[in-house]
């Protein structure tokens, strides 16, 4: 068959399709991924979100398109964000942390959202249940709020003689309450005082610590925040400068000088927003997808940064320990 018979009986095949299908057959779908923080500071977990997509056979810039909106850090910023992803008519939205969800939740009803979470979503009112989300909305929590009294518990093990620790919250995050209340209830428990040092901006970072001295505070827990996350360099430079013992809630923390951290792997759950999001676009419902929780959680201690701080790391904790650096 000559070329020119061939294009002409491929135009015609062409021509007998519904133009919507044809249509259908050239569109890539188009992912929404808002973030709280910056580019930079979540490629890996960028990484592992991408990675989940190929498993289902979605790859970027190949068969599919990913439009990239980052607060970074202001969380002002995040309904207009989360509009503009929806005036973009995308395909679906993946949102990184409890505000961009909500944000998310808030511009459109009817664009399918995976979210990653960090308090209880049912009582965010983001879901009706794990095992049933309904809705369009579905995802997976970290349980960063829940994990806070165990946090209390591993600073109290490893600095007893600690009666008073200071919590690090962002009074803007919709966790903050609830972290509170349940840290106020274990430090009664546990004999500790808990003081709480409220946060909105890396700017007051320098006033916070100088704030610990005259509380007299033994220890310092961080709460689960983009804000703190995405500064964690800054937090745990200042907290080595004043000596402070702090625990935090990922590894992210620990690998750049924190002492101690305990939570959730980050990648680990991005790459399966990533499978949920490809699931999705292969026609599966959100209402269908339960909710996932991590099963497996790390606790990460760093002996260089305990040396430092004058710290004895008791056998218990390393013995539980999932990573300890050195």
């Amino acid at each position: 068959m000559r070329r020119r018979d061939f294009i002409l009986l491929l135009a015609g095949a062409r021509g007998g399709w519904p133009s919507a299908v044809w249509a259908q057959q050239k569109a890539m779908p188009v992912i929404g991924f808002l973030g709280g923080i910056s580019p930079g500071l979540s490629a890996s977990n960028v990484a592992a979100f991408r990675q989940g997509l190929s498993e289902t056979g979605y790859v970027e810039g190949q068969n599919l398109v990913i439009e990239y909106r980052w607060a970074e850090d202001h969380y002002d910023r995040l309904p207009a964000l989360a509009a503009d992803l929806v005036g973009r008519k995308v395909d679906v939205i993946a949102s990184s942390g409890t505000p961009s969800t909500l944000a998310a939740r808030r511009a459109t009803a009817a664009i399918p959202i995976v979210f990653m979470a960090g308090g209880d979503t049912v009582e965010l009112g983001l879901v009706s249940s794990f095992a049933r989300p309904g809705g369009k909305l579905t995802g997976f929590t970290i349980i960063g709020a829940e994990l806070m009294p165990k946090r209390l518990e591993l600073m109290s093990e490893l600095i007893p003689e600690a009666k008073v620790m200071a919590l690090l919250v962002n009074p803007n995050n919709s966790t903050t309450e609830h972290v509170i209340r349940d840290l106020q209830e274990a430090g009664r428990i546990k004999g500790v005082r808990l003081d709480i040092l409220k946060v909105e901006a890396e700017s007051e970072f320098e006033t916070v610590f100088a704030s610990l001295v005259q509380l007299h505070a033994g220890a310092l827990l961080v709460s689960t925040d983009s804000l703190f996350f995405g500064r964690r360099e800054q937090l745990v430079a200042l907290a080595a400068r004043d000596g402070v013992p702090a625990i935090y809630d990922l590894r992210d923390f620990t690998a750049v000088g924190g002492l101690i951290s305990y939570g959730t792997s980050l990648p680990a759950v991005y790459r399966q927003i990533g499978i949920y999001v490809g699931k999705i676009l292969e026609g599966a419902k959100p209402a269908d997808l339960p909710v996932q929780q991590p099963t497996k959680f790390e606790l990460v201690v760093n002996l260089k940064t305990a040396k430092a701080l004058g710290l004895t790391v008791p056998p218990s904790i390393l013995a539980r320990a999932d990573e300890v650096i050195e």
